[in-house]
């Protein structure tokens, strides 16, 4: 049995970025917090607090004096920065670079704006870590949707400024941008930012690819993942045989059955080691 590893499955830039900032900290100190998971991913969550990463909320945050805490990729609220001045928290920003650059844009929009006549929308994920950071950054005022059905949400009586979570479907966003566009009257401004991760998005197009050139597809990822469930059904559009596994213990071998080549494929934060732990167990499997 052919067993293939998508080589461009795994940890984005932002992640991988994260990780190695904790990694390269752990080795030198003997505590480090990250506020909420440093990526949705349990197992690799488990490695990390093995070597002493210890996962807070908010509400705990906000307890911490002195202490070391690392921001993980989705990036922060101004808030959460506020509240490490004041409580003299030492920050550790490991934010991804584009979601650092978006949250600067939505932030001088914001600024500029007068609300009177204008709005930011930010399409995305209602309660995702990277929405929270960039609906702070208009100090709560920006209108989170998750699809074009909720454009009822929107004032079409003001300017629209849009945006869009960096993880987004590109397909779902500019299906959006053209539901709004049919709405807004004469004489409103209707400015939408192309604001989807161009390495995430081009995630999508190859892992359709993959996915139609193996009989079965293991996507292995962690269930909180939003991008995880967005790439699996990707997977699964192209390859009903597809299967979203969280590590090798997830692995039914009776779906591989009558398969000639078995394809692993995961998520931006899925671990390579995990999807060659898969590859391995499954190869040791029919090579018994």
């Amino acid at each position: 049995m052919k067993v293939e590893i998508d080589l461009e499955s795994g940890f984005c830039f932002g992640v991988l970025s994260a990780i190695g900032k904790a990694e390269e900290e752990l080795r030198s100190s003997d505590e480090l917090y990250c506020l909420g998971d440093i990526v949705h991913n349990g197992i690799e969550c488990e490695r990390l607090q093995g070597m002493g990463l210890k996962t807070i909320n908010h509400e705990q945050f906000s307890t911490l004096h002195g202490a070391k805490v690392l921001l993980r990729a989705h990036g922060e609220p101004p808030s959460t920065y506020q509240t490490a001045l004041n409580n003299g928290i030492k920050l550790i920003d490991a934010t991804c670079p584009v979601v650092l650059k978006l949250q600067q844009r939505i932030h001088r929009q914001f600024q500029e704006l007068d609300p009177a006549t204008g709005q930011i929308i930010i399409f995305g994920q209602k309660g995702h870590a990277e929405v929270l950071g960039l609906v702070g950054q208009t100090e709560g005022t920006a209108t989170v949707i998750e699809s074009a059905d909720e454009i009822d949400r929107i004032d079409f009586n003001k300017d629209i400024f849009l945006y869009s979570q960096t993880t987004k479907s590109a397909s779902g966003y500019n299906q959006l941008i053209e539901k709004i566009a049919e709405r807004v009257p004469a004489g409103r401004r209707f400015i939408h930012n192309n604001t989807v991760c161009g390495q995430v998005s081009h995630r999508r197009e190859n892992i359709r690819e993959f996915a139609s050139r193996h009989d079965v597809i293991l996507f292995v990822s962690g269930r909180k993942s939003s991008n995880g469930k967005v790439l699996f059904n990707e997977c699964l559009n192209v390859n009903p045989r597809s299967y979203l596994i969280e590590s090798r213990q997830d692995i039914d071998f009776k779906v591989l059955e009558g398969a000639e080549s078995v394809g692993i494929c995961g998520a931006t934060s899925t671990p390579k080691w995990l999807m060659e732990e898969c590859r391995e167990f499954i190869l040791a499997h029919f090579n018994d």
